[in-house]
């Protein structure tokens, strides 16, 4: 029988290494594809592309599969980068690598791999796909503090039909113990961080080269002015470093952190303390809505949901439900819920969909 192709998408990394290791292993006709997606500025400092392509083919080698190298740089700044900003301009914060898995790993990639005549694709996400009545479900990962579903709920039922997270089942020292007796050459490489394929670098100066700055007032809740912001794009709720503000008003010591942003006015609400009435909030509204099975979730029925990534599950409930809308209520209330982030609603460890924070 002819051996099932699968095309795995290679960083460079020790996750994405190990996929295409152990699909190897099983017996699988595996051909590695690595994505080149920015291009701007695109330098060793900040986005080491070269080094990351020069690892990759490094561990093809030792593995003994072919690696292909392709640009979607094109289609990162089309579909990714330009939303990246709008959302910044209008005051959000949004998270770029949840669009970057659903339009260039998930969609540019796999329309790249099946040219290649792939079977399947592959990726090194701390996942789990399981099929159920015929539909596919996007899982939780085993090790809860690598899972990676926040960040692809908004792949479809076509993606996942298509799509192998050889990783799910397994713990990250696993990964790295994996790659040590393999003698993968990248075994010990730091994980990346960092905006999705744009890399660690200065974030307020990477910003002001695309969007203009226009400094202001940071205000207490009753009008006080204890400072000035250098641009709204550059805070989010909840942010404490890099404000600017020392010491206290008042003298007893609390930081400072973001709880508000007034566009019309230009103007930064900050309060002091941690646990400050106006960080919390018990509920929330989002739209672009997507629900992986394609159809939604009941209503006034428990889900947990997540509005960040890292953040523990917390309990909720679906107010409403309407067109591309829904209403969120959590059972008690949530720090720093940021416009422009993800809301992930989950049952158990099933992944069902979410939507935007607005």
């Amino acid at each position: 029988m002819k051996k099932q192709r699968v095309v795995v998408g290679m960083s460079g990394g020790v996750d994405s290494s190990v996929t295409a290791w152990l699909l190897k292993q099983q017996g699988f006709d595996v051909v590695g594809l690595f994505m080149k997606n920015w291009e701007d500025d695109d330098t060793e400092e900040f986005c080491p592309a070269r080094q990351d392509l020069v690892d990759a083919v490094s561990v093809a080698d030792r593995i003994g599969i072919e690696i292909e190298a392709v640009n979607f740089s094109r289609e990162y700044k089309d579909k990714v980068f330009s939303n990246f900003l709008q959302e910044y301009r209008a005051g959000r914060t949004p998270n770029p690598d949840i669009l970057c898995n659903s339009e260039i790993k998930f969609r540019a990639f796999l329309d790249h791999a099946f040219s290649l005549g792939a079977d399947k694709i592959a990726t090194g996400h701390y996942a789990q796909v399981r099929e159920s009545n015929g539909l596919f479900q996007l899982l939780k990962a085993e090790d809860g503090s690598k899972d990676q579903s926040y960040f692809l709920y908004r792949l479809n039922q076509e993606q996942l039909s298509k799509t192998l997270f050889p990783l799910g089942g397994i713990l990250k020292r696993e990964v790295r113990e994996i790659a040590r007796q393999a003698g993968l050459s990248n075994s010990e490489k730091k994980d990346s961080t960092g905006i999705c394929f744009i890399g660690e670098r200065p974030f307020t100066e990477f910003l002001a080269r695309y969007m203009p700055t226009e400094p202001g007032e940071m205000r207490t809740p009753e009008g006080q002015v204890v400072g000035h912001h250098t641009g709204l794009m550059y805070y989010t709720l909840g942010q404490r470093q890099g404000l600017g503000i020392g010491g206290s008003r008042d003298g007893d010591g609390e930081p400072w952190y973001v709880a508000a942003k007034d566009m019309e006015h230009n103007l930064l609400t900050v309060v002091q303390g941690h646990d400050h009435p106006l960080l919390f909030c018990d509920h929330l509204k989002a739209d672009n809505l997507h629900w992986i099975a394609g159809t939604e979730p009941r209503t006034h029925w428990v889900y947990a949901a997540k509005t960040r990534y890292r953040q523990p599950d917390a309990p909720c409930e679906i107010d409403s439900l309407a067109g591309n809308c829904c209403e969120i209520r959590f059972g008690e209330a949530q720090w720093a819920v940021t416009p422009g982030q993800s809301v992930v609603v989950y049952e158990s460890n099933v992944c069902l969909g979410g939507g935007m924070i607005i």
